[in-house]
């Protein structure tokens, strides 16, 4: 047999399977690939998959079959009898949380993952958790934000792009990440956006090409890899719940069950968390967080994003600012009054544009078994939650939406301003 022959036998099959992946990936056809399985929703719906998040797919045809977008970070992960996912399976409530975040996930990372899902989300309800942690002085970190981008959100955005304020400010800061310059091509595009120009036609047609190929390998690869252990723990903690929703037996049975899951310490915080983040330093830890402020960063400004995202989707949103344990800033001397003050800002930057709902549990981290660890909700804090969310998204809203947006809140003068003068904003 010829060398060449051989050759063939050996690298032909794995030759002929390349060319028919790309000619699939470059066809305009689907091949029946853009359908995701119902049971695949649901796993992916409280997956926490980065790849989920980054992805259009699975996103697009769950919530265009009824889940709700819950944006938010890693209190998402905090899996307990009490979580909206829970309890939203066991009393098959007429709606389903699609969990949208994880550790390190905040505004940036939220704005671009809703460039995939504008159409899902226009007129329609989503849950928003604002984290005080977010916004720290240096904002969202680069390599967070690196984990979670998608250059196919990034191609969704540029081809619906509008030389606003939004659009200019969202293509700096994409510069500013090291995400922003992985593409020359893409990089050119977003630095004309910046400067208000539209991108020219060759790197629209690069725009173009690239959200064929994208696209086609987000419908081919999405479905691959999500696993299912979110979801068997959220049917295993549902079992803990009665057969009938009673808020007094839940907060009882809330109570209780944080009372038997934070023995190891006097804070209230979980023993799992306590025995693997905090036992070994906690003598070290005392007064360690005295000098924290999250009350100016660039993060108010990523925020805007997605306000102005909202309001141009006509999206009612239910934003939640959870609390911080308040043993644990006891503790550690984190200032309640710094958190008085940022809540006053981010209060002001939500209401003074027409975002009236909203969830403040700032002041509840007193509260027995309402926080999971040191800044994450848990037991009774869930059952706080789910006392607006669940009116909120299992009843028609009949109040219009009035969202007026200032784009004064990109600028860096309203990110470095001093609560005590929210009187001088404008």
């Amino acid at each position: 047999m010829k060398v060449s022959n051989r050759l063939f036998k050996i690298f032909g099959p794995i030759i002929l399977a390349a060319v028919l992946l790309l000619a699939v990936l470059l066809s305009p056809f689907s091949f029946g690939l853009n359908y995701i399985s119902k049971n695949t929703e649901k796993t992916a719906a409280v997956s926490l998959s980065a790849n989920v998040l980054k992805g259009r797919l699975v996103k697009r045809q769950a919530l265009d079959d009824g889940y709700v977008p819950f944006f938010g970070s890693s209190e998402w992960s905090r899996f307990d009898p009490m979580h909206p996912s829970v309890l939203a399976e066991k009393y098959n409530r007429n709606y389903r949380p699609f969990l949208l975040g994880a550790r390190g996930t905040q505004s940036l990372t939220q704005y671009f993952a809703m460039q995939s899902v504008k159409k899902q989300i226009t007129n329609k309800k989503a849950v928003f958790v604002i984290s005080p942690q977010w916004f720290v002085p240096q904002g969202t970190r680069k390599d967070a934000f690196s984990y979670y981008y998608s250059p196919l959100q990034t191609i969704d955005w540029l081809q619906d792009e509008h030389n606003t304020a939004m659009d200019r400010y969202a293509a700096k800061r994409l510069l500013q990440m090291p995400s922003g310059s992985s593409d020359m091509v893409l990089e050119g595009a977003l630095t004309r956006v910046a400067a208000g120009f539209k991108p020219t036609s060759s790197q629209m047609a690069y725009i173009n090409y690239k959200a064929r190929v994208l696209g086609s390998e987000d419908e081919f690869f999405s479905r691959f890899g999500i696993s299912n252990k979110n979801l068997n723990t959220v049917n295993k903690q549902a079992q803990q719940l009665p057969a009938e929703y009673n808020y007094s037996k839940l907060n009882t049975l809330a109570g209780n069950i944080g009372q038997s899951q934070t023995t190891s310490n006097s804070l209230e915080i979980s023993n799992k968390f306590w025995n693997a983040q905090l036992k070994r330093n906690y003598k070290h830890l005392k007064d360690s967080q005295t000098t924290l402020d999250y009350t100016k960063s660039p993060e108010f400004a990523d925020f805007q994003l997605v306000l102005n995202q909202f309001a141009k989707t006509h999206t009612d949103v239910l934003f939640i600012i959870p609390p911080i344990n308040q043993r644990w800033s006891n503790y550690t001397g984190l200032s309640m009054n710094m958190i008085s003050q940022f809540d006053k800002k981010i209060q002001y930057q939500l209401s003074s544009q027409g975002f009236n709902n909203v969830l403040d549990l700032t002041q509840d981290g007193g509260k027995d078994y309402f926080m999971t660890d040191t800044i994450h909700l848990g037991w009774r804090g869930w059952l706080a939650v789910d006392q607006k969310v669940n009116p909120f998204l299992s009843k028609k809203t009949t109040t219009k939406l009035n969202y007026q947006l200032n784009d004064e809140f990109y600028s860096t003068r309203w990110q470095q301003l001093n609560p005590s003068d929210l009187s001088s904003f404008k």
